[in-house]
């Protein structure tokens, strides 16, 4: 086992962001593909349980639009279930950053 996962497993309130992928590729030529070995690495060591998403914005701009940043991560989600990804896009910065969440789902 690496460092990465036993670290990970040792500290459970430790969460993880995914954002500043496309400002770390070639920003004229990445592909959604690209990322997908980096995403698996994080998936394993912190699991649907302690990421969230994050847009980079507006530092992301220079090399994608806001829109096909958070495609990359719903296209690595699709075919997880839909609880887990409702955690890593809102539920899981609601509890990380203590945000209530209302009837009508999170408000700050």
């Amino acid at each position: 086992m690496d460092k990465i996962h036993a670290d990970n497993r040792a500290e459970p309130k430790c969460f993880l962001q995914i954002s500043g992928l496309v400002t770390e590729a070639d920003w004229r030529t990445w592909k959604r593909a690209d990322f997908k070995p980096y995403l698996d690495v994080v998936f394993e060591a912190f699991g649907a349980e302690r990421l969230m998403f994050g847009s980079d914005w507006p530092v992301c701009l220079l090399a994608a639009s806001y829109r096909q940043v958070k495609e990359i991560v719903e296209d690595y989600l699709r075919d997880f279930p839909a609880d887990q990804r409702n955690k890593i896009f809102g539920e899981n910065a609601a509890r990380f950053y203590g945000l209530k969440t209302g009837e009508y789902g999170l408000a700050a």
